[in-house]
């Protein structure tokens, strides 16, 4: 929104879904029992949600990895399928079950270090016409007491034709290597074998995505060139890189960054060589990318896709028609292999 906006009346009324305690109390938090899934809030339409705040207690100490055994479904209008289905800590833009302080412009995480409580902070923009469902699936053996607010615009209308939000969570644990030729990394002409951030179908505009990395190989793990597919084109496509640093707008390696379009909210400060777990972000918020039948993100596991290292993503996007988001893979499909905590 543009500043000067603020100084003229604005087309919508402030609105607020939140956990307050209903009896009046200091009970504010709700509790979310173990093995199943609730529902958070249910919002009419038409209207979009401008901001979430969650505040969670136990995610650390009772249940290792409880971000990984708890994940977020949202809902939009009619459809009884998720368009958002994504683990509770990779959708805040940090992988492996693992939680970091940072900030960002789309997404931030705020740790009160030994507590085992934090917030999470997302400001993505989700419109819908009808109704917003969200949905907390907690998968772990451990209840959520779990405090939240939606902040949303309740809309006299909204454009005739609308992109609906999405995010997908894919991960690849572990990634498949291709094979050196002679010892030495091959030419890659193709992206066929890349790792996919994300592949859709439809009319929309790609948001951005997180990428969480667990370097299994050793050494450095990067030098992936991101090659992003728009409306079903050939090699090379309109989106060719040069490193996978280079994409998360960084260099030379990975830089304990946090900026608001780009940055490594999980960088192990530890590391002699590159090894342990990481996460990094990359918002097209300046710099939107478009599509008008299809869009296919992908990155190289190091040059022509020669590492197996484990890899998971989260993508979000903006598209018309709404689709389905990806299924999750059973619980413990989805927990890092190593679960060691970096620095």
């Amino acid at each position: 929104m543009n500043d000067d906006i603020l100084y003229a009346p604005l087309p919508f009324k402030a609105k607020r879904d939140s956990s307050w305690d209903r009896e009046g109390y200091n009970r504010d938090g709700k509790v979310y029992p173990a093995s199943q899934a609730s529902v958070l809030a249910e919002i009419p339409g038409p209207g979009m949600i401008v901001h979430i705040w969650f505040a969670l207690s136990n995610f650390n100490a009772e249940e290792p990895l409880f971000l990984r055994k708890n994940s977020l479904e949202f809902y939009w209008d009619d459809n009884e399928f998720p368009s958002v289905r994504v683990p509770f800590g990779d959708f805040f833009g940090v992988g492996h079950g693992l939680i970091r302080d940072y900030t960002s412009a789309l997404f931030e995480m705020s740790l009160n270090p030994g507590a085992s409580t934090a917030s999470f902070n997302c400001w993505v923009t989700m419109p819908f016409r009808e109704r917003a469902k969200v949905v907390v699936n907690n998968e772990s053996e451990a209840e959520i007491r779990l405090f939240h607010y939606f902040d949303y615009r309740e809309m006299e209308s909204l454009p005739e034709k609308l992109y609906y939000f999405h995010s997908n969570w894919r991960a690849e644990m572990p990634r498949r290597a291709t094979p050196l030729i002679d010892g030495k990394e091959g030419a890659n002409l193709t992206g066929h074998d890349n790792y996919c951030i994300l592949d859709t179908r439809g009319e929309g505009n790609f948001l951005g995505c997180s990428l969480s990395v667990d370097n299994f190989t050793g050494g450095w793990w990067g030098e992936g060139d991101d090659m992003i597919f728009i409306d079903d084109e050939p090699f090379p496509p309109s989106f060719h890189g040069t490193g996978s640093e280079d994409y998360f707008n960084q260099a030379w390696g990975m830089q304990n960054i946090c900026y608001p379009y780009a940055g490594t909210p999980l960088f192990n400060t530890d590391h002699a060589n590159w090894e342990g777990q990481w996460s990094m972000y990359r918002y097209h918020i300046q710099d939107p990318i478009p599509f008008t039948k299809s869009l296919r993100a992908t990155i190289e596991n190091g040059h022509n896709n020669h590492r197996s290292d484990d890899y998971s993503s989260v993508a979000y996007w903006y598209q018309t028609p709404i689709v389905e988001a990806l299924a999750l893979p059973e619980m413990e499909g989805r927990l890092p292999r190593q679960h060691e905590y970096p620095n």
